[in-house]
């Protein structure tokens, strides 16, 4: 389900004045690359709590929209259980190359499957705000992030910049950030909504980026949830559930959060 993009006039005149493109639908990936996703998201290391997600996160499609190919040199941020390299690992496994900025825990999880994590390159050491850095300039094709920026603005704004900045400065030109975050209702006060929701506001997002030096590729509803308030914390939705007992059949029925997807690029 697709709905308006939800930033002013303003903000959006902005965007365009940078050169960039607002888009509702992510372009059609060949034919190659869309088998090899979903042989990625049906592959058998992927557990079945993981694959129920899939409703919700709409991996192909996200991944699609991002530009993703298998023959690009791609970071993952933060990866956190994993449950993005699971299907990007096998998609970069042959032609491409997957890092991920991650803590030193993260190794053994592409431990446990050798066959499909073992290409991983050497963990990029992340920490915000302590380190930002992920290599060596203009040497990425694409950084992908998926539901961090909360934790980097819970740090301050200055994190959360910083490492926008660090995206910016490790991809190539023509690089593409691949971005997905809990939505916060628009015009939120960043700050606050972060700390006490989980959330961020699209436009909030959208300046910070563009600020960076990057222009707006894209804007996608892939991963919206009009079921979602936007006013409670994303854990007591799915998948954590966290409140108490009694709620748990209504945050079902709404599922998991609301969320933004954006494409933005290095010019």
């Amino acid at each position: 389900m697709f709905r308006p993009l939800r930033m002013s006039a303003t903000l959006l005149a902005c965007a365009m004045l940078f050169g960039s493109v607002a888009s509702a639908h992510p372009a059609a990936a060949p034919d190659a690359t869309t088998a090899l996703l979903q042989k990625a998201v049906n592959g058998s290391w992927r557990s079945d709590a993981h694959k129920a997600r899939d409703q919700y996160r709409h991996p192909i499609e996200t991944l699609q929209f991002f530009g993703i190919k298998p023959d690009m040199t791609v970071i993952e941020l933060q990866p956190g259980g994993g449950w993005y390299t699971e299907i990007l690992a096998p998609v970069l496994y042959d032609r491409g190359r997957l890092l991920e900025a991650a803590g030193p825990k993260f190794a053994d999880k592409i431990k446990t499957n050798p066959a499909v994590f073992g290409h991983i390159g050497p963990i990029i050491p992340f920490d915000p705000p302590k380190r930002v850095r992920l290599g060596a300039d203009n040497s990425a094709d694409m950084v992908v992030s998926f539901r961090n920026a909360h934790d980097w603005m819970m740090d301050s704004p200055e994190t959360a910049a910083a490492v926008f900045k660090a995206v910016f400065d490790v991809l190539k030109p023509g690089g593409v950030f691949g971005f997905e975050e809990h939505r916060a209702k628009p015009f939120a006060t960043a700050t606050d909504s972060a700390m006490a929701l989980h959330r961020i506001p699209e436009d909030y997002i959208i300046a910070m980026a563009l600020k960076a030096g990057f222009r707006v590729g894209g804007v996608s509803e892939i991963n919206a949830n009009p079921k979602d308030p936007e006013d409670i914390n994303v854990h007591r939705l799915p998948p954590d559930l966290s409140g108490p007992s009694a709620e748990h059949d209504k945050m079902k029925a709404i599922g998991e959060s609301d969320r933004m997807t954006l494409r933005f690029v290095k010019p």
